[in-house]
């Protein structure tokens, strides 16, 4: 049964391996994938380690639906203590490597120490081996997925790696398996790199025994029903997520030339339409893809048609290199969008960390800040799409002073370049936000500033309160599976009940990672689609166990607590504007400028904001300093951690 799947521990200083079963008892409190990674980041991770010395652990997991009979059950996660931020590090990708690790007998790695010269990890039914990876240093993240399968001689295995970002241990880099896939926030390559770990490949050809497979497959028709008759999720199949950046351009929702504008206009090039035409006149009618057992296809493939890369192949670009190669600094070709997504995958780096660090530094140079001299000579100006793509290159390969410099990340780059540089980093604990701009959105303004692992989109985003669905609807979503009698407005502007909609929010993100789920397959853009109701009947017919959907939000109380304590034990205090649950100040003192009349004018109120983060620690278990009370954490039981159960 998919219970079987067992957690290894791998030494890479002393090449020490060891399996162990994962007990019923262990999954009913933290089930798996990133819920379970959090239990063991926090029990196998040294206070104050350095992220990237030998004692920061590093854990690369499946969920617990992961190659079963679920749908859209793909993704991997994983996690370690960031280089970028100091605090939690955490990425979660699809594609096809974690269920490639389950059927190869596996749902968790801990991989802890440092080799003494560059290393993968091969998995194959069972059995663990460190192989040599010397010849592979140096190569592309794609190049070094094919020369582990012709090594191996098996082109279905599949591969978890770093490219040269993680070699060159920019603080960002990340993980990639596939051509696109991309484990891209708080620098989990870096760690990687740190290890001297080029790639983790899998194959695996065991049984993964259901336990009520004709159930199992019947009830999952309800899902695919439900998944792809959603409209949201019937656009992303033809478009793929740049219909996000679309719309919530067109509203006035992208911040632009780093976060002077909220919006980037004349941008004809780079909306979702001008794309998928390029995609489907470089590929042909089907140009769609996606990961193991989705439905939806969300993502294009293409290749570039003009310039230097003309006749490269990518998928993509997703909505976030929309907006880390077009909108944040202002770049209106899709040329560059199409550029910059393939430099970043075939480096190895986080897209969204890079380009808001690239439009950082284009302000500064804008302002005087950032001198000639400082960039070698580069005109670092807005709208400068070559300064921009070399930027990329210099970055990742640490290459000049202020490449080396920005490959710090954003806090130590800002400490180095001096003056007023820091009050223009748009970050939350270090990391970088995306390319929305939250101003006019206090619910999702909450959701960036309260994030685990920083400024992020992706852990309890409250994306359907821009559908201004009506306060019954609202109630019924996030009045389950524990009741919320306090007030939900249906306005996006308000204040009031969305602390409420970020706390559920951030339980059911953490449940969808437990269970190895797509975020676009529950209710994230999609109210319609599953949540804690529709898990039960998913757990029980793929794995046996029984769980009731308030003992699954109980399981994402218990982890999403696990993180908050990692955090503050690495030093998260609340006001503090590197590493505390903060805005920068821009938020509340320029308001925006463009897009729609709910949008021109707006601004995050300091006050109301303030008791917004109240309630979110009230309904979290937190005191006003956002500790957890003693009950709290007995109640979780979380009152004897570290456990070492595991």
């Amino acid at each position: 049964m998919a219970m079987k799947r067992k957690i290894a521990f791998i030494d890479l200083s002393t090449g020490k391996i060891e399996t162990q079963a994962i007990s019923e008892k262990i999954r009913r409190k933290f089930i798996g994938g990133r819920g379970l990674d959090s239990y063991l980041l926090y029990n196998h991770t040294e206070k104050g380690c350095d992220p990237l010395g030998p004692g920061n652990t590093l854990m690369i997991s499946g969920g617990f639906l992961t190659a079963t009979l679920a749908s859209a059950t793909a993704r991997t996660h994983i996690m370690a203590k960031s280089p970028l931020t100091g605090l939690l590090g955490s990425a979660n990708m699809g594609g096809f490597f974690a269920p490639e690790l389950a059927w190869a007998g596996f749902h968790h790695l801990v991989i802890k120490g440092k080799a003494e010269k560059p290393v993968y990890i091969y998995i194959h039914n069972g059995e663990i081996e460190i192989r040599d990876a010397t010849a592979l240093w140096g190569q592309t993240t794609t190049e070094t997925q094919w020369s582990i399968r012709e090594e191996l001689g098996d082109e279905e295995i599949k591969s978890l790696v770093i490219g040269q970002a993680g070699e060159n241990l920019v603080r960002y880099a990340n993980v990639m398996t596939g051509i696109k896939n991309s484990g891209g926030r708080t620098g989990m390559g870096c760690v990687m790199g740190s290890k001297n770990l080029k790639a983790v490949a899998v194959r695996g050809t065991m049984d993964i025994n259901i336990a009520q497979p004709i159930e199992a497959l019947e009830y999952n028709k309800k899902f695919i029903e439900q998944i792809t008759s959603s409209k949201v999720n019937q656009t992303q199949g033809t478009l793929g997520t740049p219909f996000i950046w679309g719309a919530t351009n067109s509203w006035g929702g992208i911040r632009t030339r780093n976060f002077q504008y909220n919006q980037c206009e004349n941008a004809d090039e780079i909306e979702p339409e001008a794309i998928d035409d390029i995609a489907t006149e470089t590929i042909g009618p089907h140009h769609m893809t996606g990961c193991f057992g989705c439905q939806v296809h969300c993502r294009a493939q293409y290749k570039i048609t003009s310039g230097p890369y003309a006749g490269k192949y990518d998928e993509g670009p997703e909505y976030t290199s929309q907006g880390a190669f077009g909108g944040e600094p202002d770049c209106k070709k899709a040329e560059t969008v199409l550029v910059g997504n393939h430099l970043v995958n075939q480096y190895g780096v986080d897209n969204l960390e890079i380009g808001s660090i690239i439009s950082w530094a284009m302000e500064l140079f804008e302002k005087g800040i950032l001198t000639t001299e400082q960039t070698d000579g580069l005109d670092l100006s807005f709208g400068n799409d070559e300064a921009l793509l070399e930027m990329v290159h210099r970055i990742c390969l640490r290459k000049g002073w202020l490449g080396d410099v920005l490959a710090n990340g954003g806090i130590p780059a800002s400490e180095t370049i001096g003056q007023d540089s820091f009050s223009y980093l748009i970050q939350v604990k270090g990391m970088s936000n995306l390319h929305s701009d939250e101003r006019a959105t206090p619910a999702l303004a909450l959701n960036i500033a309260t994030s685990s692992r920083g400024s992020d989109h992706l852990r309890s985003r409250p994306a359907i309160d821009l559908y201004h669905l009506p306060e019954k609807v609202l109630h019924k979503i996030y009045g389950s599976p524990v009741p919320y009698e306090g007030k939900l407005s249906s306005e996006h502007t308000a204040y009031e009940g969305k602390p409420w909609q970020v706390y559920w929010q951030e339980n059911c993100y953490m449940a969808v990672d437990c269970l190895g789920i797509c975020k676009y397959h529950t209710v994230f853009l999609g109210p319609t689609l599953p949540n804690f109701e529709d898990w039960p009947k998913v757990i029980k017919y793929n794995t046996g166990l029984d769980f009731t959907p308030k003992e699954i939000w109980d399981v994402a109380v218990r982890c999403n607590m696990l993180e908050r304590l990692f955090n503050l034990r690495e030093g998260l205090t609340r006001d503090d504007l590197k590493k505390g649950d903060t805005l920068n100040h821009r938020y509340y003192d320029e308001p925006c400028q463009r897009g729609a009349p709910d949008v021109v004018g707006s601004t995050i109120d300091r006050e109301k904001f303030k008791k917004m983060i109240d309630e979110f620690y009230l309904h979290k278990g937190l005191d006003n300093n956002g500790i957890p009370t003693p009950e709290r954490l007995v109640k979780l039981g979380l009152g004897d951690e570290p456990s070492h159960l595991l």
